[in-house]
Order: C-alpha cells, then structure tokens, then sequence
C-alpha cells in the first residue's frame, strides 16, 4: 500500500520495457528516404540542368533499395527488432547519406542536415548507448565530408564557392542539432514511456484491489452453498450416534465426525460475518472509510490522530470502492513513514463536497519537487537520511493520485505554513460523486 507495493508485482518487465522498433517502421522510412533521393538526383540533373556523378548516386540508390527488398523478404516486416539489428540499420541510412553528400558536395549541400532524421528515430527506439553511438558516427560523417567531398552541382558559369567559415558553421549547427533535438527526443519518449508503464501499473494494483475485495463475496457465497451440506452430516452423524452403543468404537468415530463437521460449520459461520461488514457492493460512511485505512498503521510509533467534524447535513455514504481505499491508505501510509511523531486525519463535509485532510509533523516536500509531486518515479521528500530511507513518493503516489482522481478526488500537496513542518495532502470530492464513487471508477 505504499510504493514498497511495487515490488511485491509479478516479475515482469512492464517497467522498464526494453526499446524496441518494428521492422516494417524503419524500411518504409528507408523507402521513403530512397524516393526522395531519386527525386533529387532527377530534379538536379532534368531540372536544374547542373552536373551530377549520376551513376554512382543511382548505385547508392539501388543498393539501398535491394537491401530493403532483402530484409523484407527474408524477415516478417511485422516482427520487433532487437535494438542492435535496429541501430546497425539507421548506422547504414547515416553510411548512405554520407555517400551521397560525399558525390554532391559534402556540407555545402542543404540536405546535409538530413543526418539529424536517423539520430532522432534512434533516439525515440534506441536505448542510450546505441543513441549515443549513432550520433557519434553522425558527427564523424559530417566531420569527414568538412575535409572531403566533391564539387557541388551547380552552374558551371557560375561556380558557388563557400567560404570555409561559412562550411564550419553549418558543421556547427548539425553537431549542435543533433546533440539538442536527439536529447528532446529521447527526454521526450522516456517521460511517454515512464507514464504508460506508471499508469499500467496503476491498473494492476486496482485490479488487484478489486480480486482482494472481491474475495469476501465468494466466502459468504462459499460459506452459503456448504451449511446445507453440513447440516445434514450433523443430522445424519447425531441419529447414528444415539442408535449406537456409547462404548462402541464406530459410535466413537460418528461422534468425533459430527464434533468436526459442527466446527466446520462455527468457521463457515464466522466468514460468513465477516463478509456481511466486507462485501465490495456494501456502502460506508465517511468515518468508517477512515477508519479502515487508519487501523493498519497504528502499531507503528506514530500517534494517529482523527478528527471528524460533525456538520448539519447527514454523514455521506459512499461505496466500499478499492480504488479510495488504497489511494487513501497510499498517502497515510506515506504521512506515517516521514511523521516524526504525528500524523493527523481530518475529514468534514457539507452538502457540497466531502474533504479528507491528511497531514504530518515530517520534514515536508522540497520545494524544487512540490509542483511535480504525483508524477511516475519521483522519488524524494526534503530531509536527511532518515526520510530517504523511509520511503518514496514516486510510483506509488502516482498510483494513488490517478485512483483517487477517477473516482472524482482532486488530490493537492502542500507543507504546513511557517513555523509549523510537515506534508499537508488534501483529497476533496464533490458530495455526489463519493456517494457515487464506485460507479465513477467503472465509468473512467
């Protein structure tokens, strides 16, 4: 019920999946890059008329597209490739590139900032090493073809000749380019990534929430459909024990069985109680939905204080929903881990909104964290060692906000105001939707 929860998911990888990219992905941006390099060889040469090695970019071309046919013929377009297959084929899009630039006048042709296509694909499907790598060979290509090009097609009445400042600026801007967009990038895809994996974590928690409360109504549907079966053993065991002799070893036996079964049905009839105040379809009062999530943590070292206000209206009654009771119990959890000594829960309501207020006599959130707070994956409140060590607030505040908010909450996090210290969080609902919540979550 706190972030610690996480580890106790199933070991798999939905976390922290690994980059991977669809073969079919890079091969129709290998077939895209193809046409629109014969398009440019065909304008430059039909068009502009100017003086273009032709044979050799068509060779390039050709190359290019054979291998696209090869790898589409050999392998299913479909199938995920392993980072590394996929790196060596945007490397070979960059080779390619270079080739041709090397043919139609290295830096001083505009489409040299093309290089900065394969860096931004590796940097949303690669991971950081490959990423990195494929930007180096990039750097070094364009840094090559600085020193080592032919000729820019061009008017030969009219040759262009570039000053060599002019050619270290565009080197410049391509290196500074690919360093910037591919690091965007790759910020960009981890924070999409970071959110679906958080957010995928945060449904298995509350189906987990739901099995779990969902148990009840099957013990008192179990418990049900076994008394009538028990019942007749007792009957049945009872009439063989008075038609037998007490000193009877059998009779013995009949009564030792009719002992059990009437024990079994005592146990049945205790699940059965249980489940009555535990069913998931049940309905419960603000006050007994606190406290069920205090209860747990009271054996802690920490003085939990409630305080419900009374107020004129009736006390709102929501449903027993999974998803409040773990996002609340989430957060008090938290408020106990960093409490010094306190932890207080203050609940009130009017005909309009019902508010729970959970605060603690900790060392508060950082202000550098407190906008940020609830995001997937941060992970520390300002203290020492102490307070790291007690906890996170990362993946399973996330969880507790995103559940909490389908249910109709707005969940805020704030510190107590100077001289006071401590965590502030307050969850608040509009009235109809806690008396409804059960029927929200099923709706988001």
């Amino acid at each position: 019920m706190t972030d610690t929860l996480i580890t106790d998911l199933p070991d798999t990888d939905f976390r922290h999946p690994q980059r991977r990219v669809r073969l079919d992905t890079i091969l129709r941006l290998r077939w895209l890059a193809a046409l629109g390099q014969l398009a440019a060889i065909f304008i430059v040469v039909q068009g502009l008329e100017f003086d273009l090695p032709v044979v050799p970019c068509l060779v390039i071309v050709s190359a290019s597209a054979l291998l696209n046919l090869a790898l589409q013929i050999v392998f299913n377009p479909m199938q995920l490739l392993e980072p590394v297959h996929a790196s060596v084929l945007l490397a070979l899009n960059v080779i390619e590139l270079s080739a041709l630039l090397y043919l139609t006048g290295g830096l001083e042709n505009p489409f040299s900032f093309m290089f900065l296509v394969p860096v931004l694909i590796g940097a949303t499907a690669l991971p950081v090493r490959l990423t990195i790598a494929l930007g180096l060979l990039a750097l070094a290509c364009t840094t090559a073809l600085f020193f080592f090009h032919l000729p820019l097609p061009w008017d030969s009445d009219e040759p262009l000749m570039l000053p060599p400042v002019y050619l270290l600026g565009v080197w410049l801007s391509i290196a500074l380019a690919i360093g910037v967009t591919g690091l965007y990038a790759f910020q960009v895809t981890e924070e999409a990534r970071k959110l679906s994996d958080a957010l995928a974590a945060t449904e298995l928690v509350l189906a987990r929430e739901q099995h779990l409360t969902q148990l009840d109504g099957l013990a008192a549907a179990a418990a049900h459909e076994l008394g009538t079966p028990l019942a007749t053993i007792v009957l049945i065991s009872r009439e063989l024990e008075q038609a037998l002799r007490s000193d009877d070893a059998i009779g013995s036996d009949i009564k030792t069985l009719r002992e059990q079964a009437q024990r079994c049905r005592e146990i049945l009839g205790k699940i059965t109680q249980l489940s009555s105040t535990g069913s998931m379809f049940d309905r419960m009062k603000l006050s007994t939905l606190i406290e069920e999530t205090v209860a747990p943590h009271r054996d802690f070292g920490v003085d939990i204080k409630v305080r419900i206000a009374v107020a004129a209206s009736t006390e709102p009654i929501g449903t027993r929903n999974p998803a409040i009771l773990y996002g609340v119990g989430n957060i008090l959890e938290n408020a106990v881990d960093f409490a010094r000594d306190t932890v207080e829960v203050n609940a009130w309501w009017n005909t309009d909104t019902v508010e729970i207020v959970v605060s603690d006599d900790g060392p508060g959130f950082a202000p550098e964290i407190l906008k940020r707070i609830g995001q997937p994956y941060l992970s520390r409140r300002r203290g020492g060692d102490d307070a790291q060590q007690s906890g996170g607030l990362g993946l399973g505040v996330f969880i507790a906000r995103t559940l909490l908010e389908r249910t109709g909450a707005k969940v805020s996090f704030t510190n107590r105001t100077f001289p006071d210290h401590g965590a502030v969080v307050q969850i608040v609902w509009p009235r109809r939707r806690f008396e409804a919540a059960e029927d929200n979550a099923e709706q988001n």
